[in-house]
């Protein structure tokens, strides 16, 4: 077991989150929850994706979104699409720092879902990606694989089905002379345990030679933290959070954004600031903002650490409260 020293952890929760809720928020909302997120030493934060509004209806504001959010020193403000219009979309919108990613998916059934095309019409897909960042000299930062640990719609995907996708992209990049730094595998629809992580995990940078491994984990099932515990054993350092625990995905069968969120990026924090693990976050300032998406949402949240405050904070207090009486 070795602990990483520093976690990078992305924040997905604007994106996530407001696309998962059955109704739509202004979109002055959002941008305050965007900001408050900046200020908090988050490095990458998802504000936005640019798909089909009839399908997603809480993102046609994307574009209204990136011109009102601020701009932060050293903050990337990111987006999602799922093809290359949205690319382009994306490109052409002031405020947005387009990160180069392929999404790739492990089963036939929550590719049409999530894409309306086969899985071999997908990796053509991605081949028009490949070409669009290198004609705008935009680097190829990471592959995301969707339904990692299994789907709502296929079954199980065990761990030769889980490579055979990734073997399939590394070697579109490499027939385009383009290096993969990054291979994040999703839990989609929450099916990974701690064991599989470990499996996984170690599969993929075998397969890899040494890729950096990042994970994105839902908490659908109630073992987002042990996931991400076992991930941090196994060394991993970057993951995807979403404040709050918001988020889910539209297209994977779960009714509402109650039980299919993210794992906490709170939560995550405070995990590993009590290992010893740095993040360059701000806890406080990131429960504050937590705090800001319940009310936003007009729900209580899932999040644990923004309901009872950061350990350190209690700490403090009882030191204080210790002297105080002494």
């Amino acid at each position: 077991m070795a602990y990483p020293r520093f976690v990078e952890i992305h924040e997905e929760g604007p994106r996530e989150g407001f696309q998962m809720e059955s109704r739509l928020f202004p979109t002055a909302e959002k941008i305050s929850l965007v900001d408050a997120l900046s200020a908090t030493g988050l490095k990458k934060i998802q504000v936005a994706s640019f798909v089909n509004p009839q399908k997603v209806p809480a993102m046609a504001d994307a574009a209204d979104i990136f011109a009102g959010i601020k701009k932060y020193p050293n903050v990337r403000h990111t987006a999602l699409w799922l093809n290359k219009r949205g690319i382009l979309t994306a490109i052409n919108t002031p405020g947005v720092d387009v990160d180069g990613k392929l999404i790739i998916y492990t089963t036939e059934r929550f590719c049409q879902a999530n894409n309306n095309c086969s899985l071999e019409e997908h990796l053509e897909t991605q081949r028009q990606w490949l070409e669009t960042y290198v004609a705008n000299n935009i680097p190829l930062e990471a592959i995301y694989v969707c339904t990692a640990f299994g789907c709502q719609m296929d079954g199980p995907v065990d761990i030769p089905q889980l490579l055979s996708s990734i073997r399939a992209t590394l070697d579109l990049c490499a027939e385009m002379g383009l290096g993969v730094p990054a291979v994040v595998l999703g839990d989609t629809v929450g099916w990974a345990n701690p064991d599989e992580i470990k499996r996984r995990v170690a599969a993929v940078r075998e397969l890899t030679n040494g890729a950096r491994v990042g994970l994105h984990l839902h908490d659908t099932r109630g073992m987002g933290s042990a996931n991400f515990f076992s991930a941090l054993q196994e060394g991993v350092d970057l993951f995807d959070g979403s404040v709050g625990g918001l988020g889910g995905c539209p297209f994977c069968g779960h009714k509402d954004a109650t039980t299919a969120g993210n794992v906490c990026t709170e939560d995550m924090v405070q995990m590993c600031h009590e290992l010893g693990i740095e993040t360059g976050i701000n806890l406080e300032l990131l429960i504050e903002a937590s705090l800001m998406a319940e009310r936003i949402i007009g729900r209580t949240l899932t999040g644990r650490t923004m309901h009872s405050g950061s350990i350190e904070s209690r700490r403090q207090l009882a030191l204080k409260s210790k002297t105080q009486t002494a």
